[in-house]
């Protein structure tokens, strides 16, 4: 594919790395030479030093022949103008990266394709929805749902008392009659080494292990781990940008108390009159003694989620060693996202790698769905739809042979999850959910062509 990324900040430079290694025709563009440069060292890509918005630049970059279009700079309105100017000029699909959700939750009564826009990305939307869906399922660290919770990924760290630690993966399923879940992922203990587990691979102490489960699997994997999945009712979230004010809009409308502190006076009073629902405090976060005068103990979650990621992990701190069960902090440093299971706090979230594994999916080939990378590993989830000409159909997963860096970790069929085993027949029109090193994507792809 002829791809155009414009932006080289975190979400189009983290694009463009993950594209070039598949031998995509990657032109990236950016006004700032400092961000280009890393990636012209670094990446087999073109770079391309201006403004995405000139007609003259994408020309340069061979706008008429390119398959998608990719706007992810800062601004939306730049963004939005960049799709415009690319479509008109035959660029085949167009993706804008936007800050306004209202764009997205109105998305179809304004027709954003008519002016030459495909996708839309939110990275504050997705981070909202990635918040909540963590505090649904509280017992565990990672979450991701595929085709509306039919199947659902978990992560969790093993502790001690875990049923299956020291058993292999084969012995630990054994130990309940029908199992709704299937361990696709394992990152031991002070290690950075991602493990995609095989039957005798055993599980130890101290492990994260990523799930795929089917329903009924969360409640099976807390019996067997001993953690309990406790209804979270009051909830405090410190930061009241764009992040902090929709996650709070939509928790108080599930069913959550919230309480939200911002350090502005002015956005503080602005917040109080937008969501009357919600107590706004105006104050620094950062202080303890506010912390304590909020009742900090008696919340069940502590969202950090402010513009500085030093912050967020520091107050997420405080908040567990004052009881919270569960943290989770909004990072923009990548360095900080990959030692999540390390620092101390339950969850760490990027918005910027959020949008980028969004946007990731409309490049995939054989009919991906849906894509994610595992928090802290270096591992992708993929979702195919099997066709009936494809290599997988009507095989039996024992006889499939996928490389041993990757593993099926489900299969959804007419809307039903189902953690497939080796006795599974994956038929057409079954959407399959595999688990991935990067270096085996292109040849797990193959399977589905």
């Amino acid at each position: 594919m002829k791809i155009i990324i414009a932006g080289a900040g975190e979400v189009g430079f983290h694009l463009a790395k993950l594209l070039s290694y598949e031998s995509q025709e990657i032109t990236l563009i950016d006004t700032k030479r400092e961000n280009l440069a890393y990636a012209d060292n670094h990446l087999d890509i073109k770079v391309i030093k201006g403004d995405a918005t000139s007609i003259a630049n994408l020309k340069e970059a061979k706008v008429k022949s390119s398959d998608l279009v990719i706007a992810v700079t800062a601004s939306e309105t730049t963004n939005i103008t960049i799709c415009a100017l690319a479509k008109q000029l035959g660029a085949k699909k167009t993706i804008a990266r936007i800050s306004n959700t209202e764009f997205i939750e109105h998305k179809d009564e304004v027709g954003f394709a008519k002016f030459g826009i495909d996708e839309l990305i939110s990275p504050e939307s997705l981070a909202a929805s990635e918040i909540e869906l963590l505090l649904d399922q509280a017992a565990f660290n990672d979450s991701y749902q595929f085709e509306d919770g039919a199947l659902t990924m978990l992560g969790l760290n093993l502790s001690r008392t875990a049923l299956f630690v020291g058993k292999s993966v084969k012995e630990a399923a054994q130990l309940i009659p029908e199992i709704h879940f299937v361990p696709i992922a394992i990152q031991r203990y002070a290690t950075q080494y991602t493990i995609i587990p095989r039957g005798d691979t055993q599980f130890k102490e101290g492990d994260h292990v990523v799930f795929m489960t089917s329903k009924g699997g969360d409640e099976e994997l807390c019996n067997l781990t001993g953690r309990s999945n406790t209804d979270l009712k009051n909830v405090m979230i410190l930061g009241g940008g764009k992040i902090g004010s929709k996650t709070a809009k939509d928790l108080v409308n599930s069913k959550y108390k919230v309480k939200l502190i911002e350090k502005d006076k002015e956005t503080a009073f602005d917040l109080a009159d937008e969501l009357s629902k919600i107590l706004v405090i105006n104050g620094d976060g950062r202080n303890v003694e506010l912390l304590d005068e909020e009742n900090i103990g008696d919340m069940d979650a502590f969202i950090s989620v402010t513009g500085n990621s030093e912050t967020n992990i520091m107050s997420c701190l405080v908040a567990k060693s004052k009881g919270v069960k569960k943290t989770i902090a909004l990072v923009e440093n990548i360095d900080y996202f990959e030692l999540s299971h390390s620092i101390g706090v339950d969850t760490l979230i990027n918005k910027k790698l959020l949008a980028a594994s969004t946007i990731f999916r409309y490049i995939r080939k054989g009919d991906v769905v849906a894509m994610t990378k595992l928090n802290n590993m270096n591992a992708e989830l993929l979702e195919f739809i099997v066709k009936p000409t494809s290599k997988i159909c009507n095989k039996y997963i024992r006889e499939i042979e996928f490389p041993r860096s990757a593993i099926i970790g489900g299969v959804v069929r007419n809307g039903e999850g189902i953690s497939a085993l080796g006795d599974f027949l994956i038929e057409a029109d079954d959407r399959v959910v595999v688990c991935c090193l990067p270096r085996s994507i292109k040849q797990v792809e193959g399977f589905f062509f």
